[in-house]
């Protein structure tokens, strides 16, 4: 049911975001201190202000006031991926081809076939390769590795300083 209400939030703010010209990254109901919380993640290029979160939230509110998705109370919160943003659709891993990322599955899969079962995965994205996502590892593993999009259960940047 929970992907269902997902699903139609996002269709529900998906023009939003693009009336304005953000990249709806994720969204995410949770329950946290009693109550729930839907946070929205937008990007742009040059990145989210402030200003750009309370505008959505603004937009965000009075349209789910209007169609009332979630019957309970909630609290709504827009923001910027952050630093560790998620890679989510496969344009994402196109995208952001050439950063370091941290992906995990799962299952414990050996993607070099050498017997290294695992399912944390670090290194520089290279792209996509059909439906499997490219990564040369920085690790004690080293070497390329393909895993397969389906696999994938998080994907994150990895900020380097």
């Amino acid at each position: 049911m929970l992907d269902t209400l997902q699903q139609k939030i996002e269709t529900l703010i998906a023009p939003i975001a693009e009336d304005f010209q953000y990249e709806l990254v994720d969204l995410e109901i949770k329950s946290e201190g009693g109550g729930s919380v839907l946070r929205i993640f937008i990007d742009k290029p040059g990145g989210i202000t402030l200003d750009d979160c309370v505008a959505m939230s603004r937009e965000v509110g009075a349209i789910l006031e209007i169609e009332d998705p979630i019957k309970s109370g909630y609290r709504l919160e827009v923001s910027s991926p952050g630093l560790d943003r998620p890679l989510k659709k496969p344009a994402d891993f196109e995208k952001f081809s050439g950063s370091k990322v941290k992906l995990k599955s799962h299952n414990l899969i050996d993607p070099d076939e050498r017997g290294h079962l695992r399912k944390t995965f670090t290194g520089t994205l290279l792209g996509l390769d059909a439906d499997r996502v490219k990564i040369e590892q920085d690790d004690k593993h080293g070497g390329v590795v393909m895993i397969p999009l389906d696999e994938i259960s998080t994907a994150n940047l990895v900020e380097e300083f």
